[in-house]
């Protein structure tokens, strides 16, 4: 520091002395960022392609993906027994619920209370461990935080303080606040076993629960999310795409689930059912029943046939809306995609890929062309998104806390994947005219396309192009979030020929079992060092047919393991998770889950299986992440404003 030309940071030193305006003050903040650096590392967790499955996301974030479990079992051991440890861990995930259960059937409650209040206890001081006093009473509730930071630093076994602990658990009880005060610790357990959620894509389509997904994470304390493509598709349609609005409804009426889009959005679908009766009720909509996932929706015959029509005439006029953006941008080269205006009624045909092929079925009640019914019906529903504030409430939500991708502590999170050459390197590709990029500038400039389309200092040329690039998104050949020669809708609702329903894959899922490729990938991205790696989901794990989520020698985690219904039986399995904690990965694999009903009152969890990935050869600590970095540039800063009131370049001022 001697020969340091502090000439040069003076304009940042004067802001910094602002925040630590005295030796002493500069001095205490480098204690603490010192000794911050030396905690272990905190618990990130990883999710993706969740498709509105919200009571088992839920469930997943409540038990930190069986991370709770774990520690209860460590703390405990053999002195509780397994139902005990359900109770105690069914407690921590539902605790206004299973309170009551309690309470029903427990005879002596007050020694219930006595010894639950001493075990939670136990668990969140094991929890707290590897963070600062001040993080952990930042999370605290504001009513109980005092008492909740006795209890952590006082213990039992402390003879001296062995009654002041007892006085305080006593008290609480005959204050009749026992109730609150466990909800409130079994809360923070929760809010500490996991430090940053990490959504790799596709909160939204085929589950109940998408909206409540959206609320849920709304009020989460750290979370991030990768775009997935169905994000982008609900990310259109709110942002007026009248092509991805129709693909929207098209997969909710699909999976008879309209519950996000009626209750969960408010979205309007009478003018579509109306249209429907009107110009279907003689259309046998062969092919277009609703498909019921969970086993337990049941809906009546009026109603599936009236479903079955909403579903082709929203999926007709889906594919005419498609056709006009496929026109309009020459350059997405999908003009070939306009496949309804190859339709030949009258022989029952039509051309997939140059070659002609014969229909299921060729009726189509309102024709080949957009008429002025479907015009209005249209304009109805593009009002319908377009005002429903719920929705543009949790867009900005997605756009404030996505991106294209992310970089954390050696690790690249993407959704889908990068687009490659058929050699592996990096393939440009054009995402407006004149404009190509690869890689990591293709993702970047992506993410700001998509920005774009929402904000009002754009030209209203560039919005509408960005808000017409999200169907491109969706289902064009070269967009990193589908990768495929093609979605083929249209041919598995009319064409039999499964031949026409094949869709390649991008030479990023061919070849990402290659280990070099992947590392080519992540040098790209600017990801250094023995310790990186690469997590995504997008395409299911067929663990039944022995496939692995781990990939190109342990450098590629493939977490989509089917959170879904609709991917149970092609699985295998309900879903991945990846945890990662100062003591490396973990990847568990979770079967279906039951209910929260089922949870609550049996004491069921999902089952779990942990593979343990990467363990690291010491404890991780702050100081080997992202954020270690962050607080060592901090520190030197600090040491560089020392250097300035020692010096006499900056003075001293002291508050008063």
């Amino acid at each position: 520091m001697s020969s340091y030309n502090i000439e040069n940071d003076m304009r940042y030193l004067r802001l910094l002395a602002h925040n630590f305006p005295t030796v002493a003050a500069a001095s205490t903040e480098i204690i603490n960022l010192s000794a911050i650096l030396n905690l272990p590392k905190s618990t990130e967790h990883f999710l993706a392609d969740i498709h509105g499955e919200h009571e088992a996301f839920q469930h997943v974030l409540k038990n930190a993906s069986g991370n709770i479990k774990r520690k209860v079992k460590e703390i405990f051991g053999n002195t509780l027994r397994d139902a005990e440890t359900r109770e105690l861990c069914t407690l921590i995930y539902y605790p206004e619920q299973k309170l009551q259960t309690v309470k029903a059937v427990e005879a002596d409650l007050n020694d219930w209370y006595h010894i639950t209040l001493h075990q939670l206890v136990a668990v969140l001081r094991d929890v707290c461990s590897k963070y600062t006093r001040s993080k952990v009473r930042k999370s605290l509730p504001e009513e109980f935080s005092y008492i909740i930071q006795e209890l952590l630093h006082e213990r039992t076994d402390d003879m001296n303080k062995a009654a002041y602990v007892n006085g305080i658990i006593d008290t609480i009880i005959s204050t009749q606040r026992a109730d609150d005060f466990i909800i409130a610790l079994c809360n923070v357990i929760q809010r500490l076993s996991i430090d940053q959620l990490h959504i790799l894509g596709d909160i939204f389509d085929r589950g109940p629960g998408a909206h409540i997904i959206m609320d849920t994470l709304h009020n989460y304390h750290s979370w991030d999310i990768q775009w997935g493509n169905h994000d982008i598709l609900w990310m259109g349609a709110g942002a007026g795409n009248n092509a991805c609005i129709c693909h929207v409804i098209r997969i909710c009426l699909r999976y008879a689930n309209l519950t996000t889009l009626e209750e969960g959005y408010g979205i309007n679908l009478v003018p579509l059912a109306t249209f429907a009766m009107e110009h279907y009720s003689d259309d046998p909509c062969t092919g277009f029943e609703p498909i019921i996932l969970d086993g337990k929706t049941t809906i009546d015959d009026k109603q599936k046939r009236l479903t079955a029509m909403m579903h082709k005439a929203i999926s007709v006029i889906q594919f005419k809306e498609e056709a006009r953006l496929f026109h309009r941008h020459a350059t997405w080269n999908m003009q070939d995609r306009d496949i309804i205006s190859t339709v030949n009624i009258g022989d029952n045909t039509c051309t997939v890929d140059g070659k002609t092929y014969t229909m299921k079925n060729a009726t189509f009640p309102t024709g080949i062309t957009i008429t002025d019914d479907e015009e209005q019906l249209m304009q109805r529903l593009h009002h319908s998104f377009r005002v429903s504030e719920k929705l543009q409430k949790h867009i900005k939500a997605i756009l404030t806390h996505g991106c294209m991708y992310a970089i954390c502590n050696g690790n690249l999170l993407f959704h889908a994947s990068v687009p490659l050459n058929a050699d592996g390197s990096l393939k440009e590709v054009e995402i407006m005219p004149g404009k190509r990029y690869a890689g990591k500038q293709l993702m970047h400039n992506i993410g700001m396309l998509v920005r774009s389309a929402f904000q009002q200092d754009t030209t209203p040329e560039e919005r509408q192009y960005a808000i017409d690039y999200f169907l491109y998104l969706w289902c064009g050949k070269d967009s990193p979030l589908f990768d495929k020669s093609k979605m083929s809708t249209f041919e598995r609702y009319f064409v039999s020929d499964k031949t026409a329903h094949k869709e390649e894959k991008g030479y990023y899922f061919r070849l990402r079992d290659n280990e070099a490729v992947i590392d080519s990938i992540m040098d790209a991205f600017g990801l250094t060092g023995n310790n990186r790696h690469i997590i995504n989901g997008h395409v299911p794990v067929h663990v039944a047919n022995g496939e692995n989520p781990i990939k190109a020698n342990g450098k590629l985690m493939v977490i989509d393991g089917g959170f879904s219904e609709a991917y149970h039986n092609e699985t295998g399995i309900a879903g991945y998770t990846l945890v990662y904690h100062s003591r490396g990965f973990q990847l568990v694999q979770h079967e279906p889950f039951t209910s929260a009903k089922d949870a609550i009152l049996r004491g069921t969890d999902i089952k779990s299986t942990t593979q343990i990935i990467e363990m690291a050869n010491r404890r991780m600590l702050v100081a080997d992440t992202d954020k270690g970095t962050e607080l060592r540039q901090q520190i030197e800063d600090l040491k560089k404003l020392l250097y300035a009131y020692r010096h006499g370049y900056i003075k001293e001022t002291e508050k008063k």
